[in-house]
């Protein structure tokens, strides 16, 4: 069956469709509801009747259901896959199925509907993978601990945000240069840079959830933007949400919205984030520090792409592209109750590791230039100061376990005490202890008894043999895993197992020893 037509209301170019369905009523529906948005359409019963079809031309998109008479609409996916193809591809999954919905996303789908279909959400998704969502009116952020916020300007360069931030509204999103994106400020020609701008290219092309992993100070936020940047949602909105930020009893009526009078101080409707990035973005951080609470009603928000608002009676449809990022291993969370399974497999479809800094050294002068440039034309420093080569050989042997984050206030501090056109290694402030190969170099060129007493051994030649004739532990994290861990069980002792008051003995923040205990499997019960 092969039908077409056209539409006043069509945007842009005629698009061609294929619906693959066993079910004719069901084609019917589909057909009658994409001819009204000005689609071409094509339709077939079976894989090999829709494989015949695609060998015959080529489409905008492929819409097909999961399961048919003869195979899977995978199998569709697949050959797509293997030839090259560039339709998007849309599934049709059974209700309630998630293995199926996260197979058909890992398969390169770009988006999944259940059955029952809702044909309002069924017209959107087929226009957000055309790119033809419409621009929404402009929303106003109403609650207090959400504001608007710049898009980051350095390249991995992490922004120190409020809780929420709402970017301007969506039909200025598309006046903002594409030499301005995200993507073009990621800095660096590393290996490890070029394989997660390759990544980036390719789940830009889906809706398939990202969850980036990485240390803090990375820049995962800027790879999301990144990612959405090169979306067919870039001229949509990006709502990205602290998670670890947002006081617990709040974390509902912020992703959800409220209607009036749902509690005390209500005054108005107000929508939540999920709202806000409705035909967009939304960019879930530090997602490991939501409650599992909460975990329980984000995981039917994903899977039912519908939300409720506290006080309402009613769901609300959202077409929303999640991505999400944490510095936590997931995996171990979940095995430790903290983290629902569940809720990590819808979240962790594509998996992208954003890595430390220490891991592309060789990135450093590029991104220290990125960055000077940056705070430079905010303090209205003119010329534009410029590392010596002293400078640059002094962070390449930084392991800079804060990462650009570090990066960057070493170089705030510098271009505050430098007063000229360079900064040199001592503008910097870097301890020598600090650094990597010149603190082993200065060791190795010691003779032995002066290398003990650098150690701070202070002993007699005897007692120096002594300690060279102890055996090296045969697994070196295992055993500094086990010394930390002794560590803080001395000192949760000492203090009643009271965590900030441990934590401050070490010099750690509360939110450290929590993740140093949490990693090293540490309890009350210890």
């Amino acid at each position: 069956m092969s039908s077409s037509s056209s539409s006043p209301a069509a945007v842009g170019p005629t698009h061609r469709l294929l619906v693959v369905d066993d079910e004719p009523d069901l084609r019917t529906l589909y057909e009658l509801t994409l001819l009204r948005e000005g689609y071409e359409l094509e339709t077939a019963g079976s894989v090999n009747e829709g494989l015949a079809r695609l060998q015959a031309q080529s489409y905008s998109a492929v819409i097909t259901d999961m399961r048919l008479p003869d195979g899977s609409g995978l199998d569709l996916l697949h050959w797509l896959e293997q030839q090259g193809r560039g339709e998007k591809t849309l599934v049709i999954t059974a209700y309630g199925s998630a293995e199926n919905a996260v197979e058909a996303l890992k398969a390169g789908a770009y988006d999944y509907l259940t059955k029952p279909v809702d044909l309002r959400q069924f017209r959107l998704v087929v226009a957000s993978a055309l790119g033809r969502v419409p621009a929404a009116p402009p929303v106003v952020a109403k609650s207090p601990i959400a504001a608007p916020a710049a898009a980051p300007t350095a390249a991995l360069e992490p922004q120190t945000s409020p809780v929420a931030k709402t970017p301007a509204p969506r039909a200025a999103a598309a006046s903002v240069p594409a030499s301005n994106s995200a993507l073009s400020r990621l800095a660096g020609q590393s290996p490890a840079m070029q394989e997660v701008r390759a990544l980036i290219d390719k789940v830009s092309r889906s809706m398939a959830p990202v969850l980036l992993q990485g240390e803090s100070g990375t820049g995962k936020e800027l790879v999301a933007r990144a990612i959405h940047d090169s979306g067919v949602r870039a001229r949509q909105r990006f709502v990205a949400v602290n998670c670890g930020a947002i006081p617990e009893q709040l974390l509902e009526a912020e992703f959800f919205g409220y209607r009036k009078g749902a509690f005390t101080g209500a005054h108005e409707d107000r929508e939540g984030f999920f709202q806000a990035a409705d035909g967009g973005t939304l960019f879930l951080d530090e997602i490991g520090d939501l409650p599992l609470a909460m975990q329980s009603k984000l995981l039917r928000s994903i899977q039912e792409r519908s939300v409720r608002p506290v006080g309402a009676v009613v769901e609300a449809p959202v077409n929303v592209r999640i991505l999400s990022a944490t510095h936590k291993d997931l995996s171990a969370e979940v095995a430790a109750g903290r983290f629902r399974q569940d809720l990590f497999y819808r979240l962790n479809v594509i998996q992208l590791r954003v890595p430390p800094l220490r891991e592309r050294i060789e990135d450093v002068a590029q991104i220290g230039e990125r960055v000077l440039q940056r705070i430079a034309q905010d303090a209205g420093v003119s010329p534009v100061p410029r590392l010596s080569a002293d400078a640059l050989e002094l962070l390449s042997r930084y392991a800079f376990p804060g990462n650009v984050r570090e990066l960057e206030n070493l170089l705030h501090r510098a271009l505050a005490l430098s007063g000229g056109e360079w900064i040199t290694a001592a503008d910097l402030g870097l301890p020598e202890d600090v650094l990597d190969d010149s603190q082993l170099g200065a060791f190795d060129a010691l003779e032995p008894a002066e290398a003990g007493v650098v150690a701070g051994l202070g002993e007699s030649d005897e007692a120096l043999d002594r300690g060279q004739s102890q055996e090296l532990p045969a697994d070196l994290a295992v055993y500094l895993d086990e010394v930390e861990r002794e560590i803080l069980l001395r000192a949760l002792a000492r203090h009643r197992f009271n965590r900030t008051a441990a934590g401050a003995a070490l010099g750690l923040s509360l939110r450290q020893i929590r993740y140093r205990m949490a990693r090293l499997g540490i309890t009350a019960g210890d």
